[in-house]
């Protein structure tokens, strides 16, 4: 079964204008020691451009003595001119859930810095808590916050959606660390019915393992790290060479392949549009450590032939890297 209608009309879409939501916590749910939700609120969300999948959304934890009440029309340029050291961090996450009856958006945050030591844990995932992780630890009920996002319904690239399988796709991949969970159950959740997926997550500990639902014809395989003594992403690297153990074209031609320094720039790899699929008809998403997601990259484009129209890599954090817009 196909992901997306095939034979659709071409429909010119207009990009939306993205601009600040003001909004406060409405509830905070401890969902296991590394994630917790954040369920934000407020009559702002009113026009707010729910678009599901993964959309990603820009949170902006507050800062003392900077209002965004403040900010002009071009916020963004205002946001850039503030000094360093008072501008407000903005952080990049996925819209778990969204309820525009409500006026409500789920946020779900990983939390770096739990106990691992009570857990007997490496610490193998991202080494320090990012400021909007460090604000959803202790949120309340009724703390402000100020989101980014687009302010007129719709889907794809311009809402901030990457997943776009192409038509013919028969099967899809989902692979990730835990900071592409949330994205990952947001995908499960919309997925059509008979559709063949599997989804592959690496999680710190089993007490991180979620449950999650589907519609769709679904392997959902989780990995924690503890106890495994595997460094952060191997044990899902392992998992996708599995998956794809023999999915390789006989005599396809070794697509090239450019080289991505994680350490100097942004591993960030999309379709601009839905394309074709290989001849097994799998598409995949893959997302979290860059390094990681790029050695997953070379193996499916490299190894395996997986057609780059038809994978997404999205490198979500950079180990040793501090955290940026």
């Amino acid at each position: 079964m196909s992901v997306l209608a095939a034979g659709a009309a071409p429909v010119v879409v207009t990009a939306p204008r993205y601009r600040p939501f003001h909004l406060q916590v409405v509830r905070r749910q401890r969902l296991s020691p590394g994630f917790v939700r954040i369920t934000l609120g407020g009559a702002d969300l009113a026009d707010f451009g729910a678009a599901g999948w993964d959309q990603r959304i820009k949170v902006v934890p507050p800062v003392a003595g900077r209002r965004w009440q403040d900010a002009p029309e071009d916020w963004f340029g205002w946001w850039r001119a503030l000094p360093e050291e008072t501008r407000p961090p903005m952080r990049t996450y996925t819209v778990r859930a969204a309820r525009p009856a409500a006026g409500e958006i789920d946020v779900d945050f990983v939390l770096h810095d739990v106990d691992t030591a009570q857990a007997g844990l490496q610490r193998t995932g991202p080494e320090h808590a990012g400021p909007a992780a460090t604000w959803a630890a202790t949120a309340t009920p009724g703390d402000r916050v100020v989101v980014i996002g687009p302010s007129a319904p719709g889907t794809g690239r311009m809402w901030g959606v990457e997943f776009a399988p192409p038509p013919a796709a028969r099967s899809v991949l989902l692979a990730g660390d835990e900071t592409a969970v949330p994205a990952i159950s947001a995908i499960l959740e919309a997925l059509p019915q008979h559709l063949h997926v599997t989804a592959l997550l690496e999680v710190p500990q089993a007490a991180d393992i979620l449950p999650l639902t589907t519609a769709a014809d679904a392997r959902i395989e989780w990995m924690p790290r503890a106890g495994s003594r595997a460094p952060h992403g191997r044990l899902l690297t392992e998992a996708v060479r599995r998956h794809t153990a023999g999915l390789g074209a006989t005599g396809a031609q070794v697509p090239v392949l450019e080289d991505v320094d994680v350490d100097a720039g942004l591993l960030w790899e999309v379709p601009d549009a839905p394309g074709a699929c290989g001849q097994d008809g799998l598409y995949a998403w893959l997302a979290g450590e860059a390094g990681m997601v790029k050695e997953l990259r070379r193996h499916l484009v490299r190894e395996v032939g997986v057609p780059r129209e038809s994978v997404a890599f999205m490198g979500y954090w950079r180990r040793g890297r501090a955290e940026h817009a």
